[in-house]
């Protein structure tokens, strides 16, 4: 980097809205001699710890205007910061000016991310926490870093102090570094607030998207190993791991198809999730009982998978779930016993799951292609009974339409072409990802078989309407007795006739789930 002449640091300018450590810094930046400068609440903090400092408004010589929303936008605060002071004229002009340079710039912003996050936030709130000066500052002292230091992570603190202490110097390099900080701070803040504002007006269609998300941590390996990754975002501030060894770029993927599922249940539910496909899923009195239906799907394919659940899981539920090898177990909550016990298998990852941050921040779908990302709302659709239209002679049974919802809500979440048999209570066969549906019907029969899983009095659910009557005629076959599908074939008379000539009471949606 450049070489520039050594710089005297004789004015700091601190408006924070995050305290933390500011009292400490203040203080011995004035031990070092460096005048400082505050606004607001920032001053007050400082004056009541004994600091001497200046009001913003004595080097404007103007006051603070409008409850606060002008202080800082001042040429005499942005003269200072974004001063050249290698560049002759721009040394001419502040002298002629009578302005002077401000040398260390520590600014943190309107906590809006914090106020977003909170329940009863409202807009007008909201709008009020947006920054305008300290993102200017911010931005003025960083483009100029090697004559303006900028601080905007509290955690830099020391690291400043050392350099003034030890060196009577900013090493530049330091202060690019600090500058990229910045930009990085201000895009993610900016993004949040565009964020809201386009949900706020309902926007529907963006000619950009802008999406900036801090990195969470360095993963060993992608998919596979020859391939490098990352995990970026607040992945680790909804699913908080307590125990086992890091997680991988496949559980992750995997922790995140698992817990949707449980999301879709209000009574006490398991999930069990191999490569994002549910082996089982089922509900319960409690836990347990819920594991060991789910479990009793596929008894095979859950080795070294994923359980989650809804609910705190407790001991009993641990204990039937110990023996299985599961890569990972996801609660709200474990029960001081269920560790001590799972916790005996050191590799086991143990969750605890957010729900009401993993419920909110289910909103978008991004998925990256060749030269792009592709962007949709999140499948969050919610059905109820009355979206149902019978389009049998037979009407299900009040059973019949419990299993139905059950399967609907289990069905989206299997990737397509997805055919799944349940009861009320539990899936009982599952067929995934076929390039025919007649295919996945078939394997969901065949796995049913091998589980010795009787079929008979079961209700099927297709995450996409039949193209021909072959998918109910192998529901009959099976012994289902009532079939959910959205519907819209150009053959659906022909399929709702077969389902007549086998007294198979059909539903119709009306939305599809595909899941690709």
């Amino acid at each position: 980097m450049d070489n520039l002449p050594k710089q005297t640091f004789r004015r700091a300018l601190i408006s924070v809205s995050d305290k933390t450590g500011v009292v400490d810094f203040a203080r011995k930046l004035t031990e070092l001699g460096i005048e400082i400068f505050s606004t607001g609440g920032t001053k007050k903090v400082l004056l009541g710890a004994n600091i001497p400092v200046k009001s913003v408004s004595e080097l404007t010589g103007f006051p603070e205007i409008l409850g606060g929303r002008v202080k800082t936008l001042h040429p005499k605060v942005h003269a200072g910061l974004l001063a050249d002071l290698g560049n002759a004229e721009h040394l001419k002009e502040m002298a002629e000016q009578n302005l002077e340079s401000i040398d260390i710039v520590a600014v943190n912003l309107y906590p809006f991310e914090e106020t977003l996050a909170k329940k009863d936030a409202s807009h007008e709130e909201l709008i009020e926490n947006i920054d305008i000066g300290g993102p200017a500052m911010l931005r003025a002292s960083a483009k100029n870093y090697k004559w303006t230091a900028v601080v905007v992570n509290p955690k830099d603190y020391d690291e400043v102090l050392k350099y003034l202490s030890t060196e009577k110097e900013i090493p530049l390099e330091f202060r690019a570094k600090l500058a990229a900080e910045v930009f990085t701070h201000t895009a993610k803040y900016d993004s949040l607030i565009a964020g809201y504002m386009n949900a706020f007006i309902q926007k529907k269609t963006s000619t950009d998207l802008n999406i900036k998300l801090p990195l969470a941590q360095e993963l060993r390996y992608g998919e596979n190993p020859h391939q490098a990754a990352k995990l970026y975002g607040s992945f680790n501030e909804i699913f908080n791991k307590i125990h086992g060894k890091e997680l991988s770029f496949n559980n992750i993927i995997d922790i995140n198809a698992a817990a949707a599922i449980i999301l879709e249940f209000n009574e006490p539910a398991t999930a069990i999730i191999k490569h994002t496909n549910p082996c089982g899923a089922a509900t319960g009195e409690d836990l347990a009982e819920a594991f060991k239906r789910a479990f009793a799907t596929d008894d095979v394919s859950p080795f070294g998978g994923i359980i989650a659940v809804n609910r705190e899981l407790n001991l009993k539920a641990a204990e039937a779930m110990h023996s299985l090898f599961t890569e990972v177990i996801i609660a709200p909550s474990f029960s001081e016993e269920a560790k001590a016990l799972l916790t005996k298998k050191k590799d086991r990852r143990l969750i605890e799951v957010n729900l009401e941050k993993l419920s909110k921040s289910i909103q978008k779908d991004y998925r990256s292609v060749v030269g792009g990302i592709l962007e949709q709302d999140a499948d969050t659709i919610q059905t109820k009974e009355q979206d149902l239209k019978v389009v049998t002679k037979r009407k299900p049974t009040i059973d019949e339409m419990q299993a139905l919802l059950f399967a609907w809500k289990i069905c989206k979440h299997v990737k397509s072409n997805a055919i799944i048999y349940t009861n009320s209570k539990q899936t009982l066969a599952i067929g995934a990802g076929q390039m025919s549906r007649v295919d996945s019907a078939r394997i969901a029969v065949e796995k049913a078989k091998l589980n010795n899983i009787n079929l008979q009095g079961s209700v099927l659910a297709s995450d996409a309407f039949f193209p021909f009557d072959d998918g109910v005629r192998q529901a009959a076959e099976a012994g289902a007795t009532a079939i959910i599908q959205p519907g819209g074939s150009i053959r659906d008379e022909e399929v709702i006739k077969a389902a007549d000539d086998f007294n198979i009471a059909m539903v119709f949606t009306g939305e599809r789930h595909f899941r690709h």
